[in-house]
């Protein structure tokens, strides 16, 4: 399985990709997409379509999942997030990508155990799970490929419910 991670923001947009095979997982590419803040928005979303449709079609993902946004303080950064989130569902579904959404609360438990562990210990933890050298930097692209690690792990639980078949 070959998950793409993305934790969609305009200004810097992580994205992380993960292998996993024969029950490890590897990180196979991992970065930051970045825009301009000083360009016009429909540049810099432009911009950040034009990497998001470069990054699929070179890393051709089994599957693409973005963070669910559900709370944010901010209405600015909340509409930023909303659009960048926007340009990844759509880029992944025009690919004919099955996407997947996780909140940051499912994601937290699924790599770290707790759904309100720090930045930092989820970067640890990525790092741990992924058998980097050193913590994931900046923490969008830790951010990624724990969105990638938790897919990962909630696609072998469910095919293993599956496998089980219902109970009677």
């Amino acid at each position: 399985m070959f998950v793409l991670g993305i934790d969609p923001g305009l200004t810097r947009c992580g994205y992380g990709c993960v292998e996993a095979a024969r029950g490890a997982e590897r990180a196979v590419a991992a970065g930051v997409v970045t825009t301009d803040p000083a360009a016009r928005l429909p540049l810099r979303l432009a911009e950040l379509r034009q990497e998001l449709v470069a990054l699929v079609a070179e890393l051709r993902p089994d599957a693409v999942v973005v963070e669910r946004v559900l709370f944010q303080t901010n209405a600015r950064t909340a509409m930023a997030v909303g659009q960048a989130s926007g340009l990844a569902l759509c880029t992944a579904a025009e690919a004919g990508v099955p996407v997947a959404q996780y909140s940051a609360n499912e994601v937290k438990l699924a790599v770290a155990g707790y759904g309100a562990a720090t930045k930092h210990q989820v970067q640890r933890m990525v790092a741990e799970l992924l058998g980097l050298s050193a913590p994931p930097r900046p923490p969008d692209t830790a951010d990624a490929l724990a969105l990638a690690i938790c897919h990962v792990a909630t696609s072998r639980l469910q095919a293993r419910l599956a496998a089980a078949g219902p109970k009677r």
